[in-house]
């Protein structure tokens, strides 16, 4: 890790392309990794949670709540 315990480029390197590091592929959960958003494997796609961090939790059910009441408010 580096300075502020976010890791240096040969360990997000190795995180990513680290197969045991995805769950089916697509879900990154790395309990090395204190980052809360990761970029996902192929950069370009832009960036995902990392759900070993205790946070993620809480962030992804934060816009799944957002997102049901917006749709139940776009409904009425």
């Amino acid at each position: 890790m580096g300075i502020n315990n976010k890791p240096d480029q040969e360990n997000q390197n190795e995180w990513n392309n680290d197969p045991d590091n995805w769950i089916w592929g697509m879900f990154y959960y790395n309990p090395k990794d204190n980052r809360l958003f990761p970029p996902k494997r192929i950069k370009e796609l832009g960036w995902t949670i990392n759900f070993a961090n205790p946070n993620s939790v809480f962030i992804a059910l934060i816009v799944i709540a957002i997102l049901l009441i917006l749709t139940e408010h776009t409904n009425t």
